[in-house]
């Protein structure tokens, strides 16, 4: 399992688990663990001063090219939900955050993994990182 990192930034984003994202059993479908993923993410972004959608302004997208993520739990309706999130990896195209989703009340973890993602330009092709959000990745690692 994933453990939650001591020397970095951890980001972190609360809420209600919503019927719209559970199945029949009222349980949270798979699928939409990618999307608190992508939440934390944008939080992240937020949480050191920029905005993902920043980074699009300079023509840059992070694609996502691998998810890993372990089912150990489940999440139901009306739960209150934590999503911790921190930079596991960085290099100078590619960066991987680590997740753990938890019941914020009780600590139980859900759901824990990684996402990787590829610095890409508008027509697709792999680019680097600009120095700039690398400084800023790099700083909360160690904060």
């Amino acid at each position: 399992m994933t453990k939650v990192p001591s020397d970095r930034y951890i980001c972190e984003a609360t809420f209600f688990v919503r019927y719209a994202e559970t199945d029949q059993m009222g349980i949270v479908h798979h699928s939409n663990y990618l999307v608190y993923c992508e939440e934390l993410r944008s939080q992240y972004a937020r949480d050191m001063g920029s905005n993902y959608a920043d980074f699009e302004r300079l023509g840059l997208a992070l694609a996502v090219s691998e998810v890993n993520l372990r089912f150990l739990s489940p999440a139901l309706y009306g739960q209150r939900i934590t999503i911790r999130g921190w930079v596991e990896e960085l290099k100078s195209r590619r960066i991987t955050f680590g997740y753990q989703i938890v019941n914020t009340d009780n600590g139980q973890v859900y759901v824990a993994g990684t996402t990787k993602h590829i610095c890409v330009d508008r027509e697709g092709k792999v680019a680097r990182i600009p120095e700039d959000w690398v400084k800023m990745w790099e700083v909360r690692q160690t904060s």
